[in-house]
């Protein structure tokens, strides 16, 4: 039965909305709902893929055939790959989704929040110059047990509601990509109830982005928030082709006790003639100054509390500051920090009848001798 919603706003989702909508809008929809900027938006429901999905394999041989697939057979899992993904994309979308991906399109200059009236988008430019991200969502991705997040595709900088759709079909079949595929076959992902949403958002044309943390990615300490910049968009950041400021803010006095400016030699930035972005030098006078001043950093940190806050456990938050009527912070993402998270806490030593036994345990342990 086909879902009587194929696309919803991103301000109508919260959390719970993850198994029809995906991780990354569900996870949008509950940062804007909790008051934080994010950037206008809509997702295309999980209903919809499997609604597209059931008209292009009715009998359901996709998810077997990937589901049957040798975890460590590169080279058929390359061939199934690519051939599912040729199917995907050359099918066209039912005409009932391509209107509603149309009108949610029209309807973005009219939502509230950072991208909307004032925004990038905004009024008095036709809805078909409306720059978008179009972003995958898939069910299975930034849990906090696993995350998927990063397997599948983002295409920045489309424009007009035809290559919305068509770019729509693209995320659908990352969800087939080889990496996407290897990754579930060696975790033992159940392809039966695996399914894609699909985000688009309003583009912001950032100065500097990047990644915080709210809690050190190196050691573990939750007492501090870590906050990564470079200029210009942050998937320079998040895919490691630049090396990042990096700012250290303690959550107890609430001051920046560590600065690491990197040399940026190269940022992200809109390709201007084509949609999609393209990789450019940072100019000389940028590539060792901050970019970040002391406010902003601040600002970004008390932001990562609140996320952190809401969600009550530690979070990592893409960002990015874009100009405007001032420069405005925007939150493009917070998943669940899984690398500390998902390491068992054990403890350091074994415990004892009695508290003075650990210090008769330290001076026996080999290579102590008695004090004299």
């Amino acid at each position: 039965m086909i879902s009587p919603h194929l696309t919803r706003p991103l301000i109508s989702l919260r959390s719970d909305d993850r198994p029809s909508v995906g991780g990354k809008a569900a996870g949008l929809g509950e940062l804007a709902a909790a008051g934080l900027p994010v950037p206008a938006g809509f997702a295309i429901t999980t209903g919809a893929f499997r609604h597209a999905l059931q008209a292009l394999d009715p009998d359901g041989v996709i998810p077997r055939q990937v589901g049957e697939l040798p975890a460590d057979d590169d080279g058929t899992i390359a061939d199934v790959s690519a051939q599912l993904r040729s199917r995907i994309v050359g099918t066209p979308l039912p005409a009932r989704l391509r209107d509603e991906i149309a009108d949610a399109y029209r309807a973005l200059l009219h939502q509230p929040g950072p991208g909307g009236p004032g925004g990038p988008g905004r009024p008095g430019r036709p809805a078909g110059d409306v720059p978008v991200a179009v972003r995958s969502s898939a069910t299975a991705e930034d849990s906090g047990s696993a995350s998927i997040a990063g397997l599948q595709d983002t295409y920045l900088w489309v424009t007009g509601a035809g290559a919305v759709a068509e770019h729509v079909r693209r995320c659908w079949a990352s969800l087939y990509s080889v990496e996407s595929v290897t990754y579930r076959r060696h975790r033992g992902v159940p392809e039966d109830g695996l399914a894609m949403g699909v985000v688009v958002q309003v583009m912001v044309d950032p100065r500097c982005a990047g990644v915080l943390f709210t809690r050190s990615p190196v050691t573990g300490d939750t007492s501090v928030i870590v906050v990564e910049a470079s200029w210009g968009l942050g998937s320079a950041v998040v895919s490691g082709v630049v090396t990042p400021d990096t700012y250290v803010v303690s959550r107890v006095t609430g001051e920046i006790v560590k600065r690491d400016v990197a040399t940026k030699l190269c940022h992200h930035q809109r390709n201007p003639s084509a949609p999609g972005v393209c990789l450019r030098d940072v100019p000389q006078a940028l590539r060792d100054v901050p970019c970040l001043e002391d406010g902003e950093i601040l600002a970004l940190a008390d932001l990562g509390r609140r996320v952190s806050d809401h969600y009550g456990s530690p979070q990592d938050v893409e960002w990015a500051i874009h100009g405007g009527s001032g420069p405005q912070i925007v939150l493009l993402q917070s998943r669940p920090e899984t690398v500390w998270s998902s390491r068992a806490a054990s403890p350091v030593a074994a415990p004892t009848a009695r508290a003075f036994d650990h210090v008769l345990h330290r001076l026996s342990a080999p290579g102590r001798t008695a004090a004299p």
